[in-house]
């Protein structure tokens, strides 16, 4: 599996990296190291650089540890959510690095494995943990969670324009049998969702699985926690770069970075005063897409939206 991985951007990936990274000592942070994809073409590209690699999916690790096996005592691969990177840097005897990837969303792997529950294409256990070892499922949050709860759920995180019909539906029919299956949430959902949204607005599943997954791995809530805790952990001159698959995620990024990128002297001052200045320099104009070639050669490339920031001031 790690042999067909396609990592996105790869090789844009690589260009933003490069100022802070070749040709010197240096470290790096891929936060969600998946199947090591991209972390294959930055320890191939810069020869003295040493990776940390976290993730909450202990199959990932397995996988993403053989895969990078090559590149010996320059890897060291950390199980944990990504929020948890001061304390696996610490662990490391780490107090700062040069560059920090993250590589959002859910991973190939875990959407190929019909098991996992992640892909509403095929039938499987309601479950979409990253980290299947631990914490509730998606089944758990369909057959407990209140009406209302789940009504902003599907809003907030599926941005689900039926949510209310999808809910009244859910709660009826877990009230005649619990959920346990993937195929039994699809089959109500095209119930559920009108014919002419069906025609126009994608699958009806696509915004409500997604609206579970964020909800049973608390991705927004921890993105909102280690945006600033990666931050701090960047040293004069490195690099952040995150890949985001949907507006949710890219909106937080977006304004985690912008807002460092600003000066906070008062406008008409000549001078900028000091340790007001800003901490990061943008590096993307708004968020690159990827182009149509690599589109066609990688779906999963269709909906990335990359950022990048430099750190030019200390952190206050």
């Amino acid at each position: 599996m790690a042999a067909e991985h396609v990592p996105v951007l790869a090789a844009r990936i690589v260009d933003l990296f490069t100022p802070a990274l070749a040709e010197r000592d240096a470290v790096l942070v891929d936060a969600t190291v998946g199947l090591g994809g991209h972390a294959d073409a930055l320890l191939e590209a810069f020869p003295r650089l040493r990776l940390v690699g976290l993730d909450r999916d202990p199959a990932a690790l397995e996988r993403s540890g053989e895969r990078l096996a090559r590149h010996g005592d320059r890897v060291d691969l950390v199980h944990t959510v990504y929020d948890g990177l001061p304390e696996a840097l610490a662990g490391l005897g780490l107090s700062t690095v040069d560059g920090i990837l993250f590589d959002l969303g859910v991973s190939s792997m875990q959407l190929d494995r019909t098991e996992r529950g992640f892909a509403y294409a095929q039938d499987a256990p309601l479950d979409m943990r990253m980290d299947p070892t631990t914490g509730f499922t998606a089944a758990d949050v369909l057959n407990t969670y209140p009406p209302g709860e789940l009504i902003r759920i599907l809003r907030d995180y599926g941005e689900e324009r039926f949510a209310q019909r999808i809910v009244r539906s859910v709660v009826a029919e877990r009230d005649k049998e619990p959920f346990t299956r993937s195929g039994r949430l699809v089959e109500l959902l095209y119930a559920a969702v009108p014919a002419a949204s069906r025609r126009t607005g994608g699958h009806p599943a696509k915004r409500t699985f997604q609206a579970l997954r964020i909800e049973v791995n608390g991705e927004l809530e921890v993105l909102r926690r280690a945006l600033p805790a990666a931050l701090g952990a960047l040293a004069m001159g490195g690099r952040i770069v995150v890949e985001s698959y949907q507006s949710l995620e890219d909106r937080l990024v977006k304004q985690a970075l912008a807002g460092l990128a600003k000066s906070r002297t008062p406008e008409g001052l000549p001078v900028e005063l000091p340790g007001h200045g800003p901490q990061l320099r943008l590096l993307t104009r708004g968020a690159e897409k990827a182009a149509e070639g690599e589109i066609e050669h990688n779906p999963r490339a269709a909906s990335v939206r990359l950022r990048a920031a430099q750190r030019i001031g200390e952190p206050r």
